[in-house]
Formats: structure tokens, sequence, C-alpha cells
């Protein structure tokens, strides 16, 4: 745990909440450390099966506190060329660290996700999303190209002339048209709960198989067929009659709760 995020793990889940309540949860720089911070400490984290990311306060993510931007809050000689974080710079490692999270990530999504709060719900895997959100690409109301990783997460969810359109204009829309464009894997009035539900069923699920299946799925964005093909291969045979897949097997048989190791 850090000052600008929170984490409490309980049975596999760990529900990762941002924690700058009185900012709407805003990037400062100690939140861009945060967030960075906390996938690295998921990432090592043992028994981990799930995790659940959301915003304290009346906002998941408002985008960047440019008040602190401004006041040398990040430094003008930064390079954003330096991949400090594997693929990413760290800007772009508080959105794509979700998505490199060997296990699933589930966002609950509620107030207002904007700019770079767009795109850190963006690199989870589900997003569970209030009907009322208010969402928008900001980067161009301030002269800029969407950064932080956004296209490379957007192009697997919607359409290249609705990113487009929105990118252009930075129009602010709803959660409940980010669900009919697909940004939004469902809707809810209570998110965070749905997303813990959730996040507790695929928990009970065989975790070998569901981090080889979030691989596959990652490789699907940019592997063309012979590379999926033969990675679903490969996946397959490292859990096949492995002790949690037999155990998947007759759990289901015996009708009772499954039993995995890690």
């Amino acid at each position: 745990m850090n000052d600008r995020v929170s984490i409490a793990f309980d049975k596999g889940v760990a529900d990762v909440r941002l924690n700058r309540a009185d900012k709407m949860n805003a990037l400062d720089p100690a939140m861009f450390e945060g967030i960075a911070a906390t996938i690295a400490e998921l990432g090592a984290m043992h028994g981990l099966r799930a995790v659940v990311l959301s915003g304290e306060g009346r906002a998941f993510c408002a985008g960047l506190d440019m008040a602190s931007m401004a006041s040398g809050g990040a430094s003008k000689d930064l390079d954003i060329h330096a991949r400090t974080h594997g693929l990413a710079n760290i800007f772009q490692q508080v959105a794509w660290g979700w998505r490199e999270l060997a296990v699933p990530v589930i966002a609950a999504v509620h107030g207002v996700a904007f700019g770079g709060g767009f795109q850190i719900m963006s690199g989870a895997d589900i997003r569970i999303v209030h009907p009322g959100t208010r969402m928008s690409i900001m980067e161009m109301k301030w002269g800029l190209v969407p950064d932080m990783a956004g296209i490379a997460l957007w192009r697997t969810l919607v359409r290249d002339d609705v990113l487009r359109e929105l990118t252009y204009t930075n129009r602010e829309f709803t959660g409940e048209e980010a669900a009919r464009l697909g940004f939004a894997t469902r809707l809810s009035d209570n998110p965070h709960a749905e997303a813990m539900a959730l996040a507790h069923e695929i928990a009970s699920r065989n975790p070998h198989a569901i981090r080889g299946a979030k691989r596959l799925y990652n490789l699907a964005a940019d592997g063309d067929a012979a590379a999926v093909l033969d990675a679903e291969s490969v996946e397959q045979a490292l859990v096949i009659r492995t002790p949690n897949q037999i155990e998947a097997v007759m759990a289901n048989m015996q009708k009772r709760a499954p039993k995995f190791g890690d």
C-alpha cells in the first residue's frame, strides 16, 4: 500500500483503489509512481487470482492533475522515449501494466473517467461501468495526441472510425454509450459490488488455465493465425492432465468447490 493506491487482499482477490478522493483521483506524479508500484507489487503477490480496480470517492479517475503538472510536478526534461517499464514508459505503464499482469483485472468505473483515467480503465480485461459515468478521450482538448497506451488498448475494443471521432472532438460520452460502443463490458448501478462478485467467480477457476487464457487473448491483438494456433497448443499442453486440471474435472463431477494449488 502507498498513499495514492490501497490494496485489500481476500481469498485470491485484490481490491485495488485509487486513493486521492479529494482530487477525484487525478493523476499527479505521486499517483503515477503509486500506480506503477502497485502493479509491480501485484505482479509479485503469491496466491493472486484476480484484481478489481476502482476509485475512491466521487470518481474513478479525472485524468491528469493539470495544476500539479504545470507547476513542475513532471519534469520537462523527462524522456518519454525511455522504456522504463518493459515495453512502456511510466505514463503508459499505469494503463498498459494492467494488461500485462498475469491475472484478470476488472475495472469498476463510476463518476468520471477522463483522459488518463479513461486509459487506465481501458487497461483492464473487463470493465463494469455505471451508466451515468462521464467519459472522454481528452487529450485533444490540450492540443495533444492520445497517449498512456490508449491506442494500443482501444484497437481491440471499438471500431477505428469511432476512435477517430472521439479523439478528434474529445467529446464527452456516458457509460451507457460506452457499453454500446464496446468500451464498457457491461453496465451496473453498483459496479464495485458486481466486479468483486465476478472476481471471486474467476478466482474459483483453475488459476493456470485463467493465466494461459489471458496470455492467448493478449496475443490475439498482434499474432497472425499461425502464431495464435501454435500458442493455443502450447498453453493447453501446459495445463492438460495437471493436478489443477484434474481437480477441475473431479470437482465438477462431484458437485463441490474445487481446491486449486498455485
